[in-house]
């Protein structure tokens, strides 16, 4: 029985197979092979999963094909994939960066399709794949994120106003700072918040001021990056049936577990710290998300909260 490849390998070289195999119009098996250094159980097993690659709704004419037909592997794109990308300057940039990684795995073709198709989108935003991109990491308010990080490194206290997305409210709290750290391109603070009597780990984007004051904390050991979202022992637990277009649920927030659906979708359990995020959440989805179990009346108090805003933006009349 031959070993198991990693995930990430695996996804790498699949990554890597596809355009070097879309370009060279039918190569052998044994060729494909020989470049990504794999059996031909694992080319076979890695176009089974490519077969099921595409967009929504996933009809045939959005799907990729894939074949190996009399010892040549054959990929052709759905016609979805013809269709000229309208990039942003920032997608353009993520996919330049994303791409230069790509080459570097093994077996990909420095001169082949990819290559050159970045080369074009890089020559379009004025850079150079093969240099160091420079990147801005989140959009903190320079003051506040400077005056953390002077608080957290002379062990002073800090007022901050910040607002709760959780509560959907504003509140000055008084937190020791223990660590300003980045994580998926936000800027965060992590200390112990005297308003809710625990540790807790703040957004700074979302911090409106931030006061240094004169008392003084004590330093804890240093640890690990903490998470950026904890749920508490106590909070309710509610399901949801998502529709295979809001499938990226389970990806971008914490979930306790997550299960495929035979529509395509998925049935996500999450821990809800705040009824109001779970509010706004269910609103964004509309009728993508279902309440499986939990208090289905979420919905109707996130539409009753929502029309009262609107009504106290209009003013009397």
């Amino acid at each position: 029985m031959s070993p198991v490849t990693p995930a990430d390998q695996r996804l790498g070289r699949l990554l890597a197979m596809v355009p070097w195999v879309a370009g060279q119009d039918g190569p052998t098996i044994e060729d494909v092979c020989s470049r990504f250094g794999c059996t031909e159980e694992e080319v076979v097993a890695d176009l089974g999963l490519l077969f099921l690659c595409g967009v929504h709704p996933f009809t045939p004419d959005t799907l990729i094909d894939s074949a190996v037909e009399d010892g040549r592997v054959w990929i052709r794109f759905a016609d979805w994939f013809t269709r000229p990308l309208r990039l942003t300057p920032a997608e353009g940039l993520a996919l330049v960066a994303a791409g230069a990684t790509l080459l570097a795995v093994p077996g990909t073709d420095p001169e082949g399709p990819l290559a050159r198709g970045l080369a074009k989108v890089a020559a379009v935003l004025g850079v150079d794949p093969d240099e160091a991109v420079g990147v801005e990491l989140g959009a903190a308010p320079p003051d506040v994120l400077a005056a953390l990080q002077r608080a957290s490194a002379d062990r002073h206290q800090v007022e901050i106003d910040y607002y709760s997305f959780g509560r959907d409210a504003w509140a000055r709290r008084v937190i020791d700072p223990h660590q300003v750290f980045n994580a998926a391109g936000q800027w965060y603070v992590a200390g112990w918040c005297h308003r809710a009597g625990a540790d807790r780990v703040f957004r700074i984007d979302r911090t409106r001021s931030a006061s240094v004051l004169g008392t003084s904390f004590e330093p804890r050991p240093a640890a690990a990056q903490p998470p950026t979202f904890s749920p508490r022992p106590g909070d309710p637990v509610v399901v949801l049936d998502l529709g295979p277009e809001a499938r990226w649920v389970a990806e971008e927030y914490p979930v306790e577990s997550a299960e495929e659906l035979a529509d395509g979708g998925r049935r996500v359990r999450l821990r809800v710290s705040e009824r109001a995020w779970l509010e706004r959440l269910l609103l964004r989805l509309g009728p993508s998300a279902r309440v499986v179990e939990g208090d289905p009346a979420v919905v109707a108090a996130a539409a009753l909260r929502v029309a009262a805003r609107y009504r106290a933006n209009e003013g009397p009349k």
